[in-house]
């Protein structure tokens, strides 16, 4: 390795996890497994009066007038609202997910040295693991219904179903802690072999992806939420997405469930696991738990390695990979 190696300053890599968005439906229980039994869920808007909630100043809160006077006033609100129908009690979510290989070659570098380096460094990590960790990590976030979100907590029942070829997977997503990663054995581990084989080459890797939630009639399902930019919101308070007049959610929001394998923290013990990102940021909790002081971010790791030649523990080598099969835009700031 030359001393006169430099981080390219374009550099990007493609998504090697390609999951589509999840469209949801409606059915029941019994009927789990027949497609035709399970009808598209429609967004529809509510008006509602709220009641005002807000922390009032301390003059208004000082004063019992005033505050009778606030609680007064009506809070209209129009917002986008999805159930299961009164007659069905069970949530279907449904992807499709890609495992793409070829990850020591970037999307994009423009300094074929580096390039060079960073691809002796990830063949020889493949080499070394074939990807075994992450692959055995991805099929249990698949397996457990973290792609859920919402929609899982409170369940009276989860079941995945995975379809891969000709094969066809069956996992009880309750059986399974969100916290830790079990060795996969039986079908987990036919799952995981999969991810492993799409990852390193060896074969196409499609899934099929069918979640069955069992939540209770009538009772509301949670798609994404739409981010509205700009004056287009109007009287609308929340906006929930929709595929075609169905609620789904974001492939980003699916994603990064996959992609919640981050064990290698340095709060982990107290954290748990936690999507894979270059500062390892939590925006729901406001907090990155991998700051460049500590040279636990990503691109200190990195930097470390292929222009160093100080080699991460495995733990964090898992990370950096991680990292490249999540993709993005890595080059040096300018």
């Amino acid at each position: 390795m030359t001393t006169t190696l430099k981080t390219a300053s374009v550099l990007a890599f493609e998504s090697k996890l390609a999951n589509s968005d999840a469209i949801m439906a409606s059915g029941n229980w019994n009927d789990r497994g027949n497609a035709k039994s399970f009808s598209p869920i429609s967004i529809k808007e509510k008006a509602v009066r709220g009641t005002i909630s807000n922390r009032l100043k301390s003059a208004l809160a000082s004063d019992p007038a005033k505050v009778d006077a606030e609680v007064q006033k009506a809070n209209l609100q129009t917002v986008d609202n999805a159930a299961l129908p009164f007659e069905q009690d069970t949530l279907k979510v449904s992807f499709t997910l890609r495992v793409i290989g070829d990850l020591a070659t970037p999307s994009t570098c423009n300094d074929p040295e580096y390039q060079k380096a960073l691809a002796d460094i990830i063949n020889g990590y493949a080499q070394q693991t074939q990807f075994t960790e992450l692959a055995s990590r991805y099929a249990v976030n698949i397996a457990n219904g973290r792609f859920l979100w919402r929609n899982r907590v409170g369940a009276e029942a989860v079941e995945i179903h995975v379809s891969h070829a000709n094969d066809i997977w069956v996992f009880n997503g309750q059986q399974f802690d969100l916290r830790n990663f079990v060795e996969p054995t039986g079908d987990l581990a036919k799952l995981a072999q999969v991810i492993k084989q799409g990852l390193t080459g060896e074969s196409f890797a499609l899934l099929s992806v069918n979640a069955y939630v069992k939540l209770g009639a009538g009772q509301a399902v949670y798609p994404s939420q739409e981010l509205v930019m700009g004056g287009a919101k109007g009287d609308k308070s929340k906006f929930l997405y929709q595929l075609d007049g169905v609620a789904a959610m974001h492939s980003q929001k699916i994603g990064n469930a996959l992609r919640t394998i981050d064990t290698w923290h340095p709060q982990a013990t107290e954290v748990g696991p936690i999507a894979v990102e270059p500062y390892g940021s939590v925006t729901n909790r406001g907090k990155a738990y991998r700051q460049p002081r500590e040279n636990m971010d990503f691109y200190k790791l990195l930097d470390g390695w292929v222009l160093k030649g100080i080699t991460p523990s495995l733990e964090q080598q898992h990370y950096i990979m991680a990292m490249f099969i999540r993709g993005g835009v890595f080059g040096e700031a300018g």
